[in-house]
């Protein structure tokens, strides 16, 4: 199946789940020292910062960082253009569309490289404890404590730079393969992806979404672990926003009927009676998308829908959702064995899907 759809006046969300964040005062901060996401304040400003590990929105639970920042008036996030491994290991560049999503949460972006690594004590042909300019993203901070236009003007302006960082990039990472030792991928791929930038917007957009493509198309013909579904019903979604962005997505499972199209999103647990709790705010922030959702068409028909964060566990017994009376998911925490913590995060999960609009169900 084909969805597509539309975000015709931005998002609205309010997360309920953040965490408590750490405020680190601006003169100490250090970008490769700071938690993954804090407050950051001087005399006058205040900050709530996350930090990407690579550009690749599928590791290390990026979303998770900057959705514990978005109840915070000003968020940044810290991303690096390019991480390489080494060559036996991966090679991620930033993509139009994760930039684009920030902008449609309200999130400037800060583009930065990486400046050192040291060898790897194990994996063989790889780098790692790979450091950030910390200089470069503290004169960007500052910049952005005078800036007063919106994340998505300071977004575009921050692309305008992507090709000097690129090259920054390109010099920093010949220093530290000469350093280590160790053979990084070939410097060819950096500078065709630095004059497709270099090319035009448009040209960055494009290559961009033909890689998010081809990612969809290989998710889309692959049940991932962290994901239990009752059908075999994945479907490509595609999410045009009012600023122009297209988000190429997998829909983990959709259900059809009385007229009404499901899109459902899918975390699962083999050991515990639910996923983590990164798993659940990453299916959050897609529930940010689907929720804001408009125009929806399956196979080009136009449908109801309803978003759906479906946290499923093996050791589970029957099956319980936010739109159920509290009596009834009393009596599933008892039968589950819930403890104190896992009931207090399910409770505060679904107040955070009934104040927005979708639906949480948890079962085996």
């Amino acid at each position: 199946m084909e969805i597509s759809a539309e975000i015709v006046k931005g998002i609205s969300y309010q997360p309920l789940l953040q965490k408590q964040l750490k405020q680190i005062p601006f003169g100490d901060f250090d970008i490769n020292k700071i938690p993954v996401s804090c407050l950051v304040t001087d005399s006058q400003n205040s900050f709530a910062i996350s930090r990407w590990r690579t550009p690749k929105r599928t590791r290390s639970y990026p979303y998770e960082r900057v959705y514990n920042t978005l109840s915070a008036s000003k968020r940044i996030t810290i991303i690096p253009v390019v991480i390489d491994e080494g060559l036996k290991g991966d090679r991620d560049f930033v993509q139009w569309d994760t930039i684009a999503l920030m902008s449609l949460l309200d999130v400037y972006v800060i583009l930065t490289f990486v400046r050192d690594a040291n060898k790897h004590p194990k994996l063989a042909g790889k780098i790692t404890n790979q450091k950030l300019d910390n200089s470069h993203v503290i004169n960007k901070i500052s910049e952005i404590s005078n800036y007063f236009s919106s994340a998505l003007h300071w977004n575009l302006k921050e692309l305008a730079n992507l090709p000097q960082i690129l090259k920054k990039t390109q010099i920093a990472y010949e220093q530290i393969s000469l350093k280590t030792g160790i053979l990084l991928h070939s410097a060819e791929g950096l500078r065709k992806f630095a004059a497709v930038v270099e090319e035009s917007l448009e040209a960055f957009q494009k290559s961009s979404r033909e890689k998010a493509l081809g990612a969809q198309r290989r998710e889309f013909a692959t049940l991932q672990p962290k994901e239990l579904l009752a059908t075999a019903t994945k479907a490509k979604i595609t999410i045009t926003n009012f600023l122009g962005g297209k988000y190429y997505f997998t829909v983990d499972e959709i259900k059809i009927e009385n007229g009404i199209a499901e899109l459902i999103e899918s975390k699962h647990s083999n050991s515990s009676n639910l996923p983590s709790l990164s798993d659940i705010k990453d299916g959050l922030v897609k529930m940010m998308l689907y929720s804001n959702l408009e125009n929806v068409a399956v196979d080009n028909v136009r449908h109801i829908h309803r978003s759906v964060l479906q946290l499923t566990g093996n050791a589970l017994v029957s099956s319980i959702t936010s739109e159920n009376e509290q009596k009834e998911q009393n009596s599933f925490f008892q039968m589950n064995n819930f403890n104190a913590r896992q009931i207090l995060l399910t409770q505060n999960l679904f107040a955070e899907a009934r104040q927005n609009n979708f639906v949480v169900r948890i079962g085996n």
